[in-house]
């Protein structure tokens, strides 16, 4: 039997513990999980009995006399959504996975894929695709400039860095252009969405070769808004003001042939850091792996660590770790 990725036993387990509880599970997943799993929950057709015990192995009591597991799986991840997302979400997530109803609104953005968001807005006006993608997550507003012409993804960034607000009349605008916003509520305030930090957030997802001509842009438009997204934007070098307690919590999170790739674009300085926080031969067998690599492209080593810091936000976000060396903004 073909061992079981992350997913797929995710999937067995969802599918395994019940609609309510299921849906509780869902409530704390972001658009792209949810997406991703109920996916893979769509995929799992009469699972075997021996797959399921296989699978959950600590939950084997409770699952043991289940029978039914996947069976009945569209209608089981239907109830499931909607109990845990509403009707709303649930429809335009079930329309991907099951095929049903289209949604619309900057809302039900969240829930498509990037491909397809940036083909739905790729002929709008930069300005109404820079006050879409503040709304959305910043690795997706990333993936989704990904899909743009050079030209058009600097327009759209600066606009971004530039942005300092939106107002009602401008939801509005978008409400034409998506069908329905975030509220239509004639008493909402002005969403104070985009400006620098909004684009530096952006920019960290971007790899190197677009981020590059992307701050050359917009050095030419103002060299000190350039140097404010600058100062904004975590790098890798900046895990050097971690604190050792949130190196060691990265390290579990991090699979050792990214860090070593990771590593050949780094300071001396920060690979000893890196290493003073594993273990004596841990560290050792990091040193060695790393003089015996040989050459990495750079745009390889842009690559891993632009995954490394991906998981570093996320602890960030989780509480987990502070991000130093900016004072009261070091929480993200």
């Amino acid at each position: 039997m073909t061992e079981n990725t992350g997913l797929q036993k995710a999937a067995i387990l969802m599918l395994a513990m019940g609609e309510t509880e299921a849906a509780e599970v869902m409530k704390f997943l972001g658009p792209r999980e949810v997406l991703k799993l109920g996916a893979a929950m769509a995929t799992m057709k009469n699972v075997p009995h021996e797959q399921v015990v296989d699978t959950l192995d600590d939950f084997r009591d409770q699952v043991a006399a289940a029978s039914t597991v996947g069976l009945d799986s569209d209608e089981y991840i239907r109830q499931v959504l909607t109990k845990a997302l509403g009707d709303d979400k649930a429809s335009v997530l079930l329309s991907r996975i099951l095929g049903g109803k289209d949604a619309s609104g900057i809302e039900s953005l969240k829930w498509m894929d990037s491909n397809s968001v940036a083909e739905l807005i790729r002929n709008e006006h930069p300005q109404i695709i820079a006050t879409i993608l503040v709304h959305l997550e910043r690795d997706q507003a990333c993936e989704i400039l990904g899909n743009f012409t050079d030209r058009l993804r600097n327009d759209v960034v600066l606009r971004i860095a530039t942005l300092d607000g939106v107002q009602p009349a401008a939801l509005r605008e978008l409400n034409d252009v998506l069908t329905k916003l975030l509220s239509g509520n004639e008493n909402i305030k002005k969403s104070s969405l985009g400006g620098v930090r909004a684009a530096a957030e952006i920019l960290n997802f971007m790899s190197g070769e677009q981020e590059g001509s992307v701050m050359d842009n917009i050095k030419n438009y103002d060299n000190d808004m350039a140097q404010k997204i600058m100062d904004e934007m975590f790098v890798f070098d900046n895990l050097i003001d971690i604190d050792d307690r949130g190196i060691q919590l990265l390290l579990r999170e991090v699979q050792s042939e990214m860090l070593i790739i990771a590593l050949k674009g780094a300071s001396q300085e920060l690979r000893d850091k890196i290493f003073k926080n594993m273990s004596a031969r841990a560290g050792e067998m990091m040193r060695e792996d790393l003089e015996s690599k040989g050459p990495v492209r750079l745009s390889e080593v842009e690559t891993q660590q632009k995954q490394i810091l991906q998981i570093v936000r996320r602890l960030a976000d989780e509480g987990q770790i502070v991000l130093g060396g900016k004072g009261e903004d070091s929480f993200v």
